[in-house]
């Protein structure tokens, strides 16, 4: 299917993007070399405070509660509000200097209104049941993704022209959260524009993965998968358009879910989606405990979560599962890790074994394909009309930024904007460069949906990895920057997914696995994320061995 040009351009990106992470290494490397003397451990080697390089593991027993438990709790009255969000604005103040995931807080005015939660509650007007009811989310502990709109906060999206931008509303879910009970703490990191997977701009600077800071959380929900993965926050809002959900949630070993696309609002973030990629993107809930998934999603649906058929009945044993180890062998990403595979057949034998199902193992051939078809659709214009590009929104609306001029700026250390998002804007002209294969790439998404939506059926899960890497070091993803296909797919196909976390590799790093099911089917992943997370333990405590 490839053609010689497109081999072409695969090498040529591929091997800029090498170049250029080697430029951008160079500075750590000769800072290394400097520091170095012989007999004395370098910082690489004495990690932070001379330990480890992860978080200290949480030791108040708050933060080790799900969010529907601490809304229990409240509403009981065997705890109170004021002492669970302190516990959370304590445990930020911990762990945020090394991992810079929250990047602007609402401290006072959240210790505030869970005192005002408390009064109300002392007042006991309404019942447990009632309050269960109106307000689920009753004083639980919230953080949002910075490129929602959170009223008072800023809403750059990493782009520094919208540096002094500051909310003066909320967006959908976050309102609909709020009149849940829930209060916010400020919001969370990303990376520039929401397009790529590592959460570094010239805003607010780069997130450390809780597990080992010199590793990427993922994004562009990086800073939101950092902060929960770090028990900074029992729940969060993220976005997904490639995988800006299911990475994060998969790098910081936490629970992330994508819905079905149209059901969840998306209105109220930046950038906003225009055109074919408001069938792409998809807003959705991130959180530590798979118990917490469910009832965000109901809060965040509003109206439209009947469609989703959250009260139906779940049988597991009535679940029909597939299992795609590998997208078949695309040129354009890495191989899957070992480790990834060894947790993915480990799932598999223990579906068979506990359950007693069997997992069929299927070969969708078109998904080796997942990268083209991602950015033609990416590209897609629709009835004739062209939608505001990426190097528009660079410009923030302004005057487009000139892709080739910016990296000459880049390297001289002139430009306000991130090596990934001048590539992306290269990238951008280059898709749109050959509409007849772009034709053909929306022809075989067509035909690949139909294909996945007939074997899902309305009780079928496929079991498919979430990211071919583990981790990766910080700047590594521009040298294998094709790598988000193994999300990004799904956003094309508009399925809905569950990352679940499947424990640590040995070097102490999170494991997933993606749960996908046909359309409105939701109920049956959030299910079977329940189920693998009382089998594998769920979200794994940084700062453990």
């Amino acid at each position: 299917m490839l053609r010689s040009l497109e081999r072409c351009i695969v090498f040529l990106l591929r091997t800029i993007s090498r170049l250029l992470l080697v430029l951008l290494s160079l500075p750590t490397r000769l800072s290394r070399i400097v520091e170095w003397v012989p007999g004395r451990p370098s910082s690489a080697d004495a990690g932070v405070g001379g330990c480890s390089w992860s978080v200290s593991s949480p030791t108040e027993p708050l933060l080790l509660l799900p969010g529907v438990e601490l809304a229990r709790r409240i509403r009981q009255r065997k705890v109170k509000c004021i002492d669970v969000v302190q516990a959370y604005v304590n445990r930020i103040q911990e762990v945020n200097p090394m991992v810079n995931a929250l990047v602007k807080d609402r401290y006072e005015e959240a210790l505030q209104e869970a005192r005002q939660v408390d009064e109300m509650l002392l007042i006991g007007e309404e019942d447990e049941e009632s309050l269960k009811e109106k307000l689920p989310f009753l004083g639980v502990p919230l953080t949002v993704k910075e490129a929602f709109a959170l009223h008072g906060m800023p809403n750059s999206a990493g782009l520094v022209a919208r540096r002094n931008v500051i909310s003066n509303t909320d967006a959908i879910v976050v309102a609909r959260l709020k009149q849940a009970g829930a209060i916010p703490l400020g919001v969370t990191n990303c990376s520039e524009l929401c397009m790529w997977y590592e959460s570094s701009n010239n805003v607010y600077g780069r997130s450390n993965n809780p597990y080992d800071i010199r590793r990427i959380v993922g994004g562009s929900s990086g800073g939101e998968g950092c902060i929960l993965g770090a028990a900074g926050s029992p729940m969060g809002v993220g976005s997904d358009i490639g995988g800006s959900i299911r990475m994060p949630a998969f790098f910081n070993g936490i629970f992330g879910h994508k819905p079905t696309q149209g059901v969840v609002p998306n209105e109220g973030q930046f950038p906003n989606a225009t055109g074919a990629q408001k069938d792409l993107l998809s807003t959705g809930p991130m959180c530590r405990y798979a118990e917490d998934l469910e009832p965000m999603l109901r809060v965040m649906a509003g109206s439209e979560v009947s469609k989703l058929k959250l009260d139906k009945e779940v049988s597991l044993m009535d679940i029909k599962f597939y299992s795609m180890e590998h997208d078949g062998g695309s040129m354009f990403v890495s191989p899957v890790d070992q480790e990834i595979i060894q947790a993915h057949r480990r799932v598999v034998e223990h579906l068979e074994s506990q359950l007693g199902v069997s997992v069929q193992h299927v070969e969708i051939r078109k998904m080796k394909y997942s990268f083209q078809i991602w950015s033609a659709l990416m590209s897609k214009e629709i009835d004739g009309q062209e939608e505001p590009s990426f190097t528009d929104l660079l410009g923030d609306h302004g005057k487009a930024v000139w892709p080739v001029w910016e990296l000459m700026k880049w390297l001289l250390g002139l430009s306000s904007h991130t090596l990934p998002a001048i590539a992306l804007a290269v990238a951008e002209k280059l898709v749109k460069l050959n509409p007849s294969r772009n034709a053909k790439l929306e022809s075989m998404a067509r035909n690949l949906r139909t294909e996945m939506v007939n074997f899902l059926g309305d009780d079928g899960v496929l079991l498919y990895p979430s990211h071919p890497k583990i981790a990766p070091k910080h700047h590594l993803p521009l040298g294998m920057p094709f790598n988000f296909a193994y999300t990004g797919i799904f956003n094309i196909l508009g399925l809905p997914v569950t990352q679940c976390p499947l424990g640590l590799s040995s070097e102490g790093l999170p494991l997933g696995i993606q749960l996908v099911a046909g359309h409105f089917n939701d109920h049956l992943t959030l299910s079977v994320a329940k189920y693998l997370e009382k089998a594998f333990g769920g979200w794994a405590l940084p700062g453990r061995s």
